[in-house]
């Protein structure tokens, strides 16, 4: 599979895997719902517009890999908290909850490889 459309996908994946976290987030009230949450959807559709239209110049990698590079703290935040990765979750949802924490780490770290690889390629001159 070539590195642009692995990219792609990869991408495409964190930002599905971090609107479940934001869900999730939002429904055990760890997080306020309504205009607050209005900063990061506009942070999730840059990083969209990035990957869909961006991926291949140095400018969508570059918001890629920040963004990716950020998206990977989440599991570390929630695993020093309070309650662990569950962040105290009594009731249902605590397995979703976590399942998703663990996929955006994974994911995000995978993609802030494949953006770094794509930084370097550029850099180098070779073609993509």
């Amino acid at each position: 599979m070539k590195h642009q459309v692995t990219l792609t996908i990869t991408s495409l994946l964190l930002i599905l895997f971090t609107t479940f976290h934001l869900t999730d987030d939002i429904v055990h009230r760890m997080f306020p719902g309504g205009l607050s949450s209005l900063p990061v959807v506009l942070v999730l559709a840059v990083w969209l517009y990035a990957t869909l239209v961006l991926a291949e110049r140095r400018s969508g990698c570059v918001i890629i890999l920040v963004l990716s590079l950020l998206a990977s703290g989440l599991p570390v935040l929630h695993m020093t908290g309070s309650g662990g990765v569950t962040g105290g979750i009594k009731s249902g949802g605590a397995f979703f909850f976590a399942w998703t924490l663990l996929a955006l780490g994974v994911t995000a770290i995978f993609s802030v490889i494949l953006s770094a690889r794509g930084l370097w390629s550029l850099r180098r001159g070779q073609p993509r």
